[in-house]
C-alpha cells in the first residue's frame, strides 16, 4: 500500500494499537491515542510504561489502525523516537503534549496549569513514530 494513501486514510482517526518488541523478542501491544503531524504519529506516554521501556531498547514498532465498521485496517512499520520527560510547564515536551491533547480531543484543557503539572508528575513524554511502510486494506 502506498504510504501517502495510508497516511491520508489514518489522518481521520486517532486510536490504534502500538506493537513493540519485548526483550525476549515477543510482541507487546498497547492501545494508544495518537495525532498525525507532518507524517509522524505523536503519542503521549509515560516513562514507566512497558512500551516506552521496550522502545528504548529497540525502536522498531508497528502501529495498527482499524475501522471495524468498514472492515478496513492499516499496519504501519516504523521506528520511534522517545523524547525526554516533561520537566517544566514551558519546556518543549510539555508544550507538544498540550498540542497532542488539543489535536486528539479537539478542545482546550479546562486548566492548563493543572495539565502541565500532571504531565511533569506523570513522567510524560512523547513517542514519535515515523512510518516507513504500510500494509492493509481500505474499504
Amino acid at each position: 500500500m502506498e504510504l501517502d494513501h495510508a497516511l491520508e486514510w489514518v489522518a481521520q482517526r486517532n486510536h490504534g494499537i502500538l506493537i513493540t518488541i519485548r526483550r525476549d523478542g515477543r510482541p507487546q501491544s498497547s492501545d494508544i491515542s495518537f495525532t498525525l503531524k507532518d507524517g509522524m504519529f505523536c503519542i503521549s506516554a509515560t516513562a514507566s510504561r512497558a512500551k516506552t521501556k521496550n522502545l528504548l531498547k529497540d525502536n522498531r514498532a508497528v502501529l495498527h489502525v482499524t475501522s471495524p465498521e468498514s472492515w478496513s485496517y492499516i499496519s504501519f512499520d516504523g521506528t520511534v523516537e522517545v523524547t525526554p520527560t516533561a520537566q517544566t510547564y514551558n519546556d518543549k515536551v510539555n508544550q507538544e503534549l498540550a498540542e497532542i491533547y488539543k489535536r486528539i480531543l479537539g478542545k482546550d484543557h479546562p486548566n492548563w496549569e493543572e495539565y502541565h503539572q500532571a504531565m511533569i508528575d506523570d513522567g510524560r513524554l512523547i513517542l514519535k513514530f515515523t512510518p516507513k511502510s504500510a500494509v492493509g486494506m481500505v474499504n
